[in-house]
């Protein structure tokens, strides 16, 4: 009983001594609220912080419509598929494997940005609007060596503008779904590549079935063991992300 008295006073004591310290300590406090504009200058900023904020909010689906995600984790899916695993690998290993890639292979896109954009605009050495056209020139660069000239020439058609004589007169509405168009085309073309040695196990399977008399046992039962020792054996994952990046490297 004396221990567990001695305990108790010691755990007070504790708590006395600690409650002054959390009594002085100061939190933030936020406040995010409609407010009349007195001068044009309010005004101006609150509608930036409005842009920013949506701009944050559609920050992913910038992500995958301007850069290399689409592609990558097309192939990947197409992959599984093809082997048959069912949900194996998880959706989210193959989202964060092509997330990884993401940034792997935009990584010299992105030190572009933040050299010629983001760094001048933080010392205050551009203003926001130049900072603004010399980011997004990079990312059109890349999308334009990306994009086949059939799929922009058919939503240039399609947005009844001037034919273009250089790149800089595409306009960025026009060359974002000419770019993701591409990059769905060149993912099926991939996967269908990825796809015909895994079709032939599959037919040399059934092929094999249906001569010993086995027509009621399912072919891709019998042939997953044969795709995975042969997607082990190529070392099929080295081949799928080797060609992957590279084929963004021209």
């Amino acid at each position: 009983m004396n221990l567990m008295k001695r305990l108790g006073i010691s755990l007070v004591g504790l708590f006395m001594t600690i409650m002054p310290s959390f009594a002085a300590m100061t939190f933030p406090n936020i406040n995010i609220g409609m407010q009349t504009a007195n001068t044009p200058q309010d005004f101006t900023n609150g509608l930036q912080i409005l842009i920013w904020l949506t701009i944050l909010t559609l920050a992913p689906s910038i992500l995958i419509m301007t850069t290399c995600f689409v592609r990558l984790v097309v192939v990947l899916a197409l992959t599984r598929q093809a082997m048959g695993a069912g949900a194996l690998p998880p959706n989210q290993v193959l989202t964060s494997l092509a997330l990884i890639l993401t940034f792997f292979i935009m990584a010299p896109t992105f030190n572009e940005i933040n050299e010629k954009a983001l760094q001048p605009y933080m010392k205050n050495q551009i203003t926001q609007q130049a900072a603004l056209d010399r980011g997004i020139q990079p990312i059109r660069n890349f999308m334009f060596k990306q994009t086949h000239e059939k799929e922009l020439a058919l939503f240039v058609r399609m947005a009844k503008i001037e034919k273009p004589k250089t790149k800089d007169d595409v306009p960025t509405f026009v060359l974002l779904p000419a770019f993701i168009l591409s990059e769905l085309k060149t993912a099926f073309t991939i996967g269908f590549v990825v796809y015909l040695p895994f079709l032939v196990i599959d037919i040399v399977v059934s092929s094999v079935l249906v001569s010993m008399g086995m027509m009621f046992l399912p072919p891709t039962m019998i042939a997953l063991p044969f795709k995975l020792i042969m997607f082990v054996m190529v070392d099929g994952w080295y081949l799928i992300v080797k060609s992957l990046v590279e084929s963004f490297i021209k």
